[in-house]
């Protein structure tokens, strides 16, 4: 298993939180679950616990600066090590409005929050990492082209503010042996809503750029968190992987 004796903590027990959260349980980790919603955390830790994996959950606000820091604290203290983070929390963006008719509120939030919650979490693991000279740090994002015909708010802005932060912290952190690689998706349509108007439309849209006929799913984005949190990926930091089934090339 690529994760045996590891342990990590996933941030966000949503869609995507939940996917990684299991699969790096599937590799051998113990996951340190932290959520806002109770109710997600027990469903996901059940789901763990079922396949026969680790979990362990704690109600926490990854926007909260001295609660991320206490989680982070009481997770090396009782688990030894901090060796995988990765910070998967919605960032309440509001998409569908244009940008000339969007709030200054509703635009700057998801940013002020990426970046916020990124560098909190991302900060708290680092502290521990490198008292152990290792450790590994993932975000979920990235950066792509402007989309030209849909309105996606500040979301995307957010992703390259998120990208930016993730490049210096790889260039601070590798000296202390701490790996940064960010993880990007041209999206997954699993995480859209069905209530969502414009749904298909949208769903169409992803899929139409890709190189393979389909967008990635949560699945592939589980299976490559595993392994760039692993030791396989030991030469890999200050870069991205690319998940988007050739929709983003660069």
């Amino acid at each position: 298993m690529l994760l045996q004796g590891k342990n990590a903590i996933v941030y966000g027990a949503g869609g995507i939180g939940r996917a990684v959260a299991l699969g790096f349980a599937r590799e051998g980790a113990t996951v340190h679950l932290a959520s806002r919603a109770p109710a997600h955390l027990e469903a996901v830790a059940d789901e763990i616990r079922a396949a026969g994996g680790a979990v362990e959950i704690a109600v926490v606000d990854a926007l909260d600066e001295p609660a991320v820091d206490s989680h982070a604290d009481a997770v090396a203290a009782s688990a030894g090590s901090i060796d995988v983070s990765i910070n998967l929390i919605s960032i309440d963006d509001v998409q569908g409005t244009p940008l000339v008719e969007m709030s200054l509120a509703d635009f700057e939030q998801p940013i002020r929050n990426a970046v916020r919650t990124t560098f909190l979490t991302s900060r708290a693991a680092a502290r521990h990492m490198i008292r152990q000279r290792s450790g590994v740090i993932l975000t979920f994002g990235g950066q792509g082209d402007p989309i030209r015909d849909y309105s996606i708010g500040g979301f995307q802005v957010a992703l390259s503010a998120v990208e930016m932060l993730r490049k210096q912290l790889a260039a601070e952190l590798g000296p202390h042996g701490i790996r940064v690689v960010g993880l990007t998706t041209g999206g997954i349509p699993e995480t859209i809503p069905g209530d969502f108007e414009g749904r298909d439309a949208l769903i169409a849209s992803l899929a139409e750029p890709t190189m393979i006929g389909r967008t990635a799913t949560l699945a592939d984005v589980a299976n490559v968190a595993a392994f760039a949190a692993s030791d396989r990926a030991a030469a890999i930091t200050g870069s991205e992987i690319n998940i988007s089934a050739g929709a983003i090339v660069g």
